[in-house]
Parts: structure tokens; C-alpha cells; sequence
């Protein structure tokens, strides 16, 4: 029994897959060897093949991966009463093998970036914390500048999804002159091939590491697109955790020439300021929310709208569930939480407001 070729394959990929597993407990040797070596060609070459085609060729991947698999499982269930002894053992193996396959496929082509170490520290971010007060002032510069940033704006572009691959690859290009860590070739940004779908699931955008491709909902507000385009394209050069992402999208579009992708960035990470603020001092919140301008505000109600269109009662239900946090715990757990993007923005940006201060 045991000669049959499936047990040969899943020794073998199973040897491959603890390997690279192992790997993973060394962060400096993924960023010497991978993150900043392999990796770069990898996902360079993804990227050059997958700009070819004119639509998201990620989502086709996935969609026929997901029906492979149904597939079969229909196929199991259908022949089980007909299966010999021995491929009710093999068949298990078989699928094994198949999700080896796929766990090894994923860590080679982008997953060992989650093993790098932070990108903060290659940009010589602090992880200092923040106390409440302080964290009102950061929300206060972020206030004062957004309204600013709101009062230059004019129209709006109505971006097509080549528009902001153009734009914030030459974003990328300008940070490259700082860092390297933001070298952007072979521009692959895409828009999702449902963008409905993937609205009422609540993305704004996401990566397809088997393609290399940068996934936009290009049904969001448009004054969200440059800081979400910025914001996945991060995933592309390799940087896998949301808040670091956060964190390169923001000093992407924000030191970007276009006042429009200012206004985004600034916008956006005001909203995990307040976020933040609202749960540990839910007074100064209601004073920060009564200094936005009345543009930025009806921003924030175009947003909010935009996201009850698609998830009506979801979006009751969260609303209700931050409330019931909040009492619940009497602010005691908001205290002592922290996002790693306000703690980076904070860092980023405390001499000058402790100088104000």
C-alpha cells in the first residue's frame, strides 16, 4: 500500500512545507534572502506577466480554484460507498497533497513576507506608545490638516483604474529617492471583476499573491481610491500586515505632488485616529468631530453611505456592537489597546506637536 506514489509526494511535501515553515522563525535571513532578494524577482516577474491582461486574471484563479475543489468534493461524496479499502486512505492524501501544494505555492511567491521584520524598523519608525493626551494631539494636527488639505481641493477626479496605476506608480517612484524599500516595477494594478461582491463583503481592495496583482474596488468613493491603490500596492513590494501597508500607503500618497492623494491619505488615517480616540476618551472624539470642516464631514457621511448601500444590516449590527464594547467595558480595555498604524503616526509626526504642545 504504502508504494503508491501519492505517499512519495506527501513526504516530499510535507519536508518542504516544514522547511519553509521553519525558515519563518528567522526574520532577518527572510529579509536578507527573501523579502529583499528572491522576492523582488518573483513578484517583479508576476506582476509583467499579469499587466498583459486587461482584467483581473486573480480573480479567474481563484474562481477556478474553488470550483476544482468543489468538484471534487461533489465527486468524493458521490463514489464514497464505491471506494476500495485503500482509497479511503489515499483519497485524504490526496487532498493533502493538493493544499501542500498550495501552502508551499503561497509562502514562495509572497506568503514569507509575514515573517520579515517590521517595516518600521527599515524606515526608522519608533514603536513608542502613546498616551491619551498625546493622542488627542495627534488627532488634532490630523483634524487641522485634512480640513486644510479639504479647503485646496477642487473637483475630484472620477478616476479610471490606469489613472491611479499612473499616478501612484509615480508616487512610489518618488519615495524610491528616500528608500528603496518603495521600488515599484512593472506597474500592476487591476480593478476587481465584481466589484458589487466584493462591496457587500466590505473590501476596499486586496492582493492576489498567485498573479501579483493589485485588486481595486473602483466602486468606492473617489476621494478613497489614491490611498487604497497606494495602500495595495504596499502588498505588492512584499509588505503583508495591514498596518504596515497603512503605513506605506499613507507616506506614499500623502508626499505625493497631487493634492488629491494628500487629502486621501490624510483622510484616511484620520479615521484610525478618531477610531482610536473614540473608544479612549470619547469626549475629546465629540470635540474633534466638531472642529471637521464641512466638507470633510460630508466625506465622511458619503463613505458611510456608500457602505450601508451594500451592507444596510451589517452595518447596524457593527454600529451596535461598538456601542455595546464601549459600555461594556467602561473604556478600561479601549485604554490599553493600540493600533500599530496610530502608534507609527504618532511616532512619525511627536516632535513637532510635543513642540506645540
Amino acid at each position: 500500500m504504502f508504494k503508491h506514489p501519492v505517499y512519495k509526494s506527501f513526504t516530499i511535501l510535507i519536508s518542504i512545507s516544514i522547511l519553509i515553515f521553519v525558515f519563518g522563525f528567522f526574520p532577518n535571513l527572510i529579509q536578507k534572502y527573501y523579502s529583499v532578494g528572491i522576492y523582488i524577482y518573483i513578484s517583479s516577474s508576476l506582476r509583467f506577466i499579469s499587466s498583459i491582461f486587461p482584467f483581473a486574471i486573480g480573480d479567474i484563479v481563484y474562481g477556478l480554484l474553488i470550483g476544482f475543489i468543489l468538484y471534487k468534493i461533489i465527486r468524493f461524496f458521490k463514489k464514497r460507498k464505491t471506494l476500495k479499502r485503500t482509497d479511503r486512505i489515499i483519497v485524504p492524501i490526496q487532498v493533502l497533497n493538493f493544499f501542500l501544494i498550495l501552502y508551499i505555492i503561497f509562502k514562495l511567491v509572497w506568503g514569507l513576507n509575514y515573517s520579515r521584520p517590521s517595516v518600521s524598523e527599515e524606515l526608522g519608525i519608533g514603536n513608542e506608545k502613546y498616551s491619551v493626551k498625546e493622542l488627542v494631539l495627534l488627532g488634532d494636527y490630523f483634524v487641522q490638516k485634512t480640513n486644510d488639505l479639504k479647503l485646496k481641493q477642487s473637483k475630484i477626479p472620477t478616476y479610471k483604474i490606469d489613472e491611479l496605476e499612473k499616478i501612484s506608480s509615480a508616487a512610489y517612484n518618488l519615495m524610491e529617492q528616500k528608500n528603496s524599500l518603495f521600488k515599484y516595477s512593472n506597474p500592476c494594478l487591476k480593478s476587481v471583476l465584481s466589484a458589487y461582491f466584493v462591496s457587500k463583503a466590505g473590501i476596499e481592495g486586496y492582493y492576489a499573491p498567485l498573479t501579483g496583482e493589485a485588486n481595486m474596488n473602483m466602486n468606492l468613493p473617489d476621494f478613497v481610491k489614491p490611498y487604497v491603490s497606494c495602500h495595495e500596492i504596499a502588498h505588492q513590494l512584499g509588505i503583508a500586515y495591514e498596518d504596515e501597508a497603512n503605513l506605506l500607503g499613507y507616506l506614499t500618497a500623502s508626499n505625493s505632488p497631487d493634492l488629491n492623494y494628500q487629502y486621501s491619505a490624510n483622510y484616511e488615517m484620520l479615521r484610525y485616529i478618531l477610531f482610536e480616540i473614540r473608544i479612549k476618551s470619547p469626549e475629546d472624539y465629540k470635540l474633534l468631530h466638531d472642529k471637521l470642516s464641512a466638507g470633510v464631514l460630508t466625506d465622511f457621511k458619503t463613505e458611510k453611505e456608500f457602505w450601508r448601500k451594500y451592507n444596510g444590516e451589517m452595518f447596524g449590527y457593527m454600529d451596535a456592537a461598538f456601542d455595546s464594547f464601549l459600555k461594556l467595558n467602561n473604556q478600561k480595555k479601549g485604554i490599553n489597546s493600540y493600533q500599530d498604524i496610530v502608534i507609527w503616526l504618532w511616532n512619525i509626526h511627536k516632535h513637532k506637536l510635543k513642540v506645540k504642545g
